[in-house]
């Protein structure tokens, strides 16, 4: 799936960003390669201003800024990179996909939870082993010796 298919983008089927929001450079990848990997940059940076970004609302920008705190700079630039593939293509796709799902993850809301209540028929029973237990219990005293 490639959520770039025209010039933004899809982070969720209601909201969309335009690639030109997003600084994209590249850079050496790190690890095992020989001379391909220190000759040619692969290594895709993806830099989003999310406090500057005029496709989010204030609210959505709140949320994003909450949820991706630690991934978040003090300017407000959400960075991600990825060298993970030998190609500079595939990782550019690949890092664009990951800002999305990263992107969709923190304005995703759970539903509020719904408080329920115990059934009637659950309190008997519990309440009808409480006596059984007792009565139980009592029988292993030893008889008292008032009389």
């Amino acid at each position: 799936m490639d959520p770039t298919q025209e010039d933004a983008l899809r982070v969720t089927p209601s909201l969309s960003i335009p690639l030109r929001e997003f600084e994209i450079s590249f850079a050496r990848s790190g690890g095992p390669g020989g001379q391909h990997v220190n000759k040619v940059e692969t290594r895709v940076i993806v830099r989003f201003p999310v406090a500057a970004s005029p496709s989010l609302s204030a609210r959505q920008k709140a949320r994003i800024l909450r949820k991706l705190a630690t991934r978040i700079s003090r300017e407000g630039v959400l960075r991600l990179s990825c060298g993970k593939h030998r190609s500079r293509h595939a990782n550019r796709r690949e890092a664009l996909e990951r800002m999305a799902r990263l992107l969709a993850d923190a304005l995703h809301r759970d539903p509020p939870r719904v408080e329920s209540t115990v059934p009637r028929a659950q309190k008997r029973k519990r309440l009808e082993q409480k006596r059984r237990l007792a009565r139980i219990k009592q029988a292993r005293r030893r008889p008292r010796d008032d009389e």
